[in-house]
């Protein structure tokens, strides 16, 4: 890291001084032979140019760098920016060396075995060492997902901001239609504006300022807030040009030797910007995104594969005939006489005719390859765990490429985005996210918690299904949030999942392990169904060619059993059968996880806290989210290597049990939908309101009811009474942001953890505050009663 960070330095310095030379400092008549050069001293001897005869002398060479007033202009913006850098360099040394000797001191880690550790060992003596030295003087006891809010603070504000449409990164244009345009640059502004800029809504790395904390003064701050955003709007106008230029030089400098080498590499794809936050997890850390993500690039791109025009087969198979042709002969040429390429052009033909070729050979498709749309967006939904609805049965459709094409984007695609960044962000910044100031502010006011030694956090990141879980997903009864206040897309359950799972020693709440309980026993019961009917698995071709590859001691051979068993019956069954079918298979290949996991592990933590939930734990999933269990308990006293490919093992079978479960709670979905009609909807073209607009406060001034907006993510109708759905949001809604309920009414069972709104939980001997009205003006000074300290 330190390192990068040096020859980024030096890749700047060098950018701007090899890109001034090639301004000021070459002659290219001579270069490109348009005169003739001296040789007075040996008239006799033939012209020979060599490559120092196009450099200019020095005297010459500065002269014109100083006639040049509009270079000498962004050499000194230049160079004030590389001193600002140069000072974040020497500050980020501090930062390292103190990593370096917490390591060292703290953690009894030396920098030479460093790198054989897993972050789950780490993790495990940082959670020892508050035991022992009390490192956080806040808490007697660090938990696992204490250590995750502190790292993952800005970027789960930054998740959730995208989960609920609140960032205006969604655009439908004339011709292109829905598209999606989100780059480092206005990622860079975005977090510029919310979290470390001057006058941003954080006072520091873990606290929100207290005025953001008050819903008194929200249209003050939201007009403070625009106006701000205003003027990084202007200031990011004023230096497009300086930026564009650089874009464009770094790009260059970058990837014409890939393109030189590698002409089909921009026909590679990757994935988006905006696809690594829809499909982040709350509270998941970089590498697991990235091994996750990676996980599920080869069939991902499969899929796209399978949409190859017939039509553009067949042109490109021409063009490439045609320029094969004429490459074929300038190479034979070239082979008899070398000095062919001595004519003018011809190399630069041979390059473009060959790289024209290599772009039309990508166009042209194996013939042997059979591909199978649906099948392979299972296998891809298993690994990025988050599918809008309805792609799937539609897997086959341009509609649903075009959709996934906004999350596996083209590498080419990316660049010219990133080349565009400079001129469309400040369009962006002040059309489009101005007007969202009160939502922003409104977004940080409701969804921020404090917790006691970890300061103010996202409310969504404590995945408590409670305040945040959706209905459609499993939550229904468990949950009591608004519209406003769910996570959308599962985003709370699976998350959720995946950091119990992760985490296997981590003691969720109560709430949570009651979740987690009820979804071991709906496990349990699908697959006893799946059993009794005997149909786990049938046999077919497909399946028998996967059992031949993988054995059966594979984690990633129980989701190839789960994929070639249902794609076997679907001409079979009816749409419903087969969603029942594909259930009972996931389910099924859960309960026989549990001997795999149980031959390679121990039990964990997390197992035993899943008893204290509600009902009894079913004996099948006994060893879910025991997968991730630290790797020193199961190689203690042997060598690095062989822990380190201990880790490696579990790691895999952790990351199978969460693609089985995606597959499962996906299936639990589809089949809630069927049931109800679901009011998800892919694009959602607007951010769901607050809820206290300006409208509603003079409402509640009046004595009138408070109107709950619906989500701009659900435009169909409840099957619920309006006049029954109204009270029951605005009461819900009442008793967390404050207004008329009495919370003295509200009558709970005592637990083990005494619950706060929004998110946070007090232990045993802490009270949890009630909520309060919402101050008027006048009382700014208090608290709001969302604010709570866990």
């Amino acid at each position: 890291m330190l390192i990068g960070e040096i020859f980024e330095l030096m890749q700047f310095i060098f950018v701007v001084a090899f890109t001034t030379f090639l301004i000021s400092c070459v002659d290219y008549d001579i270069l490109f032979a348009n005169k003739a050069l001296n040789h007075s001293q040996h008239p006799s001897e033939p012209i020979k140019v060599t490559l120092p005869d196009a450099f200019l002398p020095p005297n010459v060479c500065s002269a014109r760098i100083q006639a040049n007033s509009f270079l000498i202009c962004i050499l000194v913006i230049a160079g004030v920016f590389w001193i600002h850098r140069l000072v974040k360099f020497i500050y980020n040394i501090c930062c390292y060396w103190e990593i370096h000797s917490f390591y060292i001191n703290a953690l009894k880690i030396p920098m030479s075995t460093l790198p054989y550790y897993t972050w789950q060992e780490v993790q495990a003596r940082i959670v020892q060492i508050q035991k022992e030295h009390q490192i956080c003087i806040h808490k007697k006891e660090l938990t696992e997902l204490d250590i995750y809010h502190r790292i993952l603070r800005f970027k789960n504000y930054m998740v959730a901001m995208v989960n609920k449409s609140l960032l205006p990164i969604r655009f439908r244009l004339p011709l292109l239609g829905d598209t999606v345009f989100y780059t480092r640059g206005l990622k860079y502004n975005f977090e510029l504006i919310f979290f470390w800029g001057p006058g941003s809504l954080f006072e520091n790395e873990w606290s929100l300022k207290a005025e953001y904390k008050r819903a008194g003064n929200r249209l003050e701050l939201a007009e403070k807030l625009s106006t701000r955003i205003l003027w990084i709007g202007i200031a990011n106008f004023l230096l497009c040009p300086l930026i564009l230029i650089w874009q464009i030089l770094y790009a260059f400098f970058s990837y014409t030797e890939i393109l030189k080498r590698e002409p089909g590499s921009l026909g590679a794809r990757c994935w988006s910007l905006y696809g690594r936050c829809y499909l982040r997890h709350f509270n998941e850390l970089d590498h697991e995104l990235h091994s996750r993500l990676s996980k599920g690039y080869k069939p991902a791109s499969k899929y796209m594969n399978c949409f190859i025009s017939p039509l553009l087969t067949i042109v490109a198979k021409n063009v490439a005939f045609f320029a094969g042709s004429i490459l074929a002969v300038l190479i034979a040429l070239t082979i008899y006489d070398e000095d062919v390429l001595a004519v003018e052009h011809v190399l630069t033909t041979v390059t473009l005719l060959g790289v024209g070729i290599t772009v039309c050979r990508s166009f042209i498709p194996d013939q042997h390859l059979v591909f199978c749309p649906e099948q392979l967006l299972r296998v891809i939904l298993a690994h990025i765990h988050y599918m809008p609805d309805h792609w799937q049965g539609n897997a086959h459709r341009y509609e649903t490429r075009d959709e996934f094409a906004q999350l596996f984007q083209y590498k080419a695609v990316f660049i010219l985005e990133e080349l565009l960044s400079p001129i469309i962000t400040p369009l962006i910044l002040i059309i489009c996210l101005r007007p969202k100031s009160l939502d922003i502010v409104d977004f940080f006011r409701n969804f921020t918690v404090e917790v006691v030694g970890v300061g103010d956090t996202c409310s969504f990141a404590q995945m408590d299904v409670r305040q945040h879980g959706h209905p459609a997903w499993m939550s229904a009864g468990k949950t009591e949030a608004s519209i406003y206040q769910q996570a959308e897309d599962g985003k709370t359950e699976l998350s959720l999942m995946h950091f119990a799972i992760t985490n296997p020693k981590w003691q969720p709440p109560r709430e949570s392990t009651a979740f987690i309980g009820f979804l071991k026993e709906r496990v349990h019961r699908d697959s006893s169904v799946a059993l009794a009917q005997q149909a786990v698995l049938p046999e077919n071709a497909l399946f028998s060619s996967i059992q031949s590859l993988q054995s059966e001691s594979e984690p990633h051979s129980l989701i190839a059993n789960v994929i070639a068993g249902s794609s076997a019956l679907g001409f079979h069954v009816s749409r419903d059968g087969q969603a029942s079918r594909h259930l009972s298979e996931v389910a099924s290949a859960l309960r026989s996880f549990s001997p795999l996991q149980s031959a390679q592990q121990p039990s964990s933590g997390f197992q035993a806290s899943g008893r204290d939930g509600e009902g009894a734990q079913p004996r099948g999933a006994s060893a879910m989210t025991a997968s991730g269990a630290d790797a020193r308990t199961v190689s203690s006293g042997s060598s690095a290597w062989e822990g380190q490919l201990q880790s490696m093992i579990l790691s895999e079978y952790a990351s199978t049990e969460m693609s089985l479960h995606a597959l499962y709670m996906h299936e639990l979905h589809k089949q809630h939908a069927q049931l109800e009609p679901e009011r998800h909807t892919w694009h959602r073209r607007e951010s769901d309101e607050s809820g206290e607009s300006a409208h509603e406060e003079l409402d509640a001034q009046r004595g009138g009811p408070v109107p709950i907006p619906r989500s701009a993510s659900y435009p169909f109708s409840s099957p619920r009474q309006p006049a029954e759905e109204t009270a029951t949001l605005q009461t819900g809604f009442q008793r967390r942001y404050g207004g008329i309920t009495d919370p003295g009414t509200v009558h709970r069972a005592p637990s083990h953890f005494s619950r706060l709104p929004l998110g946070g939980w007090a232990e045993d001997g802490q009270s949890a505050r009630h909520p309060e009205p919402v101050p008027e003006e006048s009382s700014e000074d208090e608290l709001p009663p969302q604010i709570h300290k866990v």
